[in-house]
């Protein structure tokens, strides 16, 4: 069955359209899940790492976030989430470009026009504050868009990044659960042994590329992780002092991983001097 990865903008009702998707299929929609796991892994209070994808995160929080960790564990953990089979619906952490390369991932995004989420707000927090409102929708789109320019390189409210873009201004909640449940059997969007084999691949790159940054002998590596059926390719080279069968010796460990090959170049520190030079 096709996994759905939605993104939304705050007071579209993106929420209400993953709870009525998941109830049709009768599984799990993933959103909060995802926090306590990065956080434990970061090192983090949960509540640091919330404000900090809010775009709340004050100037000594913002420092103390490794912003490339977060990209990699989060990957870690939204595909370790789609490889459950439990979830029919990832909401937010980026699962919906993440995730757009595999043929049975439908990618969608709920919005609605500014004027209508304001009002939403409004309604919903009991304000008249319109001034507040509107500032929480910008951080929360700032930060939004922030982290896919960062980790994906794309605009998030660009239409083409999606397979359906859904207007709550016009569309009903079960409506937009219908347009949802019209692709679920679309050919274009099934499971097939080729598109399984891919998400695989790509999921198991992400655990292997979580578990290197949790090594401290090999958390600081920044080199290239490709898998092909269990068969993990590591490529690139390491600074003065990382050991390249470091490397080695973590990826063999993630489970799902049959073979490790290295192509990894250690740097003599003279080289690496002229080179930065």
């Amino acid at each position: 069955m096709p996994l759905i990865a939605m993104t939304r903008e705050m007071g579209s009702l993106g929420k209400d359209v993953a709870a009525a998707i998941a109830d049709r299929l009768k599984k799990q929609v993933v959103h909060h899940e995802i926090i306590d796991n990065l956080a434990s892994k970061m090192r983090l209070r949960k509540s640091h790492v919330i404000r900090f994808l809010e775009g709340r995160s004050g100037i000594l929080e913002r420092l103390t976030t490794d912003k490339t960790s977060l990209s990699i564990y989060t990957a870690d953990e939204t595909f370790a989430l789609a490889e459950s089979g439990k979830v029919a619906v990832i909401r937010g952490w980026g699962a919906a470009h993440l995730l757009r390369p595999v043929p049975h991932v439908i990618s969608v995004r709920v919005c609605a026009p500014l004027e209508v989420r304001v009002k939403r707000m409004m309604e919903r927090l009991n304000t008249d504050d319109r001034e507040f409102i509107e500032n929480e929708i910008r951080l929360s789109e700032e930060a939004h868009g922030a982290i896919t320019r960062r980790h994906f390189g794309i605009s998030w409210q660009h239409s083409d990044q999606y397979d359906l873009v859904l207007n709550t201004e016009r569309l009903t909640i079960e409506e937009c659960a219908d347009e949802v449940m019209g692709l679920i059997d679309n050919p274009t969007f099934q499971e097939t042994p080729e598109s399984m084999r891919l998400f695989q691949n790509f999921g198991l790159a992400a655990h292997i590329r979580s578990a290197l940054r949790q090594d401290p002998r090999t958390a600081k590596m920044m080199i290239s992780i490709t898998c092909e059926d269990g068969v993990a390719t590591l490529a690139g080279l390491v600074d003065p002092g990382q050991k390249p069968r470091d490397a080695v010796e973590v990826a063999s460990r993630v489970p799902g991983v049959k073979e490790v090959k290295s192509q990894l170049r250690a740097v003599a520190s003279d080289a690496r001097h002229h080179t930065d030079g």
